[in-house]
């Protein structure tokens, strides 16, 4: 009898210790990718505003980086 009792205390000892370490879960997460943006080291800028007689203002911006790429934005507004 001293014998089974034990065998099952021995059991219950390992298949609890077995219980436990089956409900520990490890998340791991990787950090995301690093985005590296590389600007310009010089960039030249126009300006040229237009004030017409009937009350429209015209405005251009032409910026040109040190590669020669260039973007002109033209707007005009009448009042």
């Amino acid at each position: 009898m001293r014998n089974h009792l034990i065998i099952v205390a021995s059991a219950l000892t390992l298949f609890s210790t077995a219980a436990v370490q089956a409900e520990t879960t490890v998340i791991k997460r990787d950090a995301p990718d690093t985005v590296v943006v590389d600007r310009p080291a010089s960039e030249s800028k126009s300006v040229t505003v237009k004030e017409h007689g009937d009350g429209c203002v015209s405005k251009t911006v032409r910026k040109e980086n040190d590669v020669g790429d260039s973007k002109t934005v033209h707007k005009e507004s009448c009042d």
